[in-house]
């Protein structure tokens, strides 16, 4: 199986929003990329994580303007992270435990330096099952 590291060297750069910005132009950033979740990073320290569902339960059911709202209004301050050191069975059993789709990685200052979903994880466990499975069937005919 890939290491983290691995993981993110196939993804694009991290993409960031600032606390103060609005939660529209944070929105703007997830449909341009085709992601569901932002950093909040603040003068370069993780202060949050924005997502698509921070975005559904507290503005649109809420009634509130995205234009309007900073995303510091509305971000989880409280984020579950990982380092490069830890496997993808780990990642999973946190996001499992702490009910969250997104991990910002962080390298060994602290800075964030990725993020990994839960489908890219599902993604990597997926092939790496694959491979054992090819692996074995080439043993048993063999």
């Amino acid at each position: 199986m890939r290491s983290l590291e691995q993981l993110l060297e196939g993804k694009r750069p991290l993409v960031s929003v600032g606390p103060d910005d609005s939660v529209f132009s944070a929105l703007s950033l997830l449909a341009e990329y085709d992601i569901g979740a932002l950093v909040v990073l603040e003068r370069g320290r993780l202060v949050g994580i924005f997502s698509e569902r921070d975005y559904a339960r507290k503005i649109i059911l809420k009634g509130k303007a995205s234009k309007d709202t900073p995303v510091r209004a509305i971000m989880s301050d409280k984020v579950s992270c990982v380092t490069l050191d830890q496997t993808v069975p780990q990642c999973m059993a946190l996001m499992t435990d702490k009910r969250v789709r997104h991990l910002p990685v962080l390298d060994g200052h602290g800075q964030a330096i990725g993020i990994v979903s839960i489908g890219d994880l599902v993604k990597e466990t997926i092939s790496d099952q694959r491979f054992t499975i090819e692996q074995l069937v080439t043993y048993i005919q063999n």
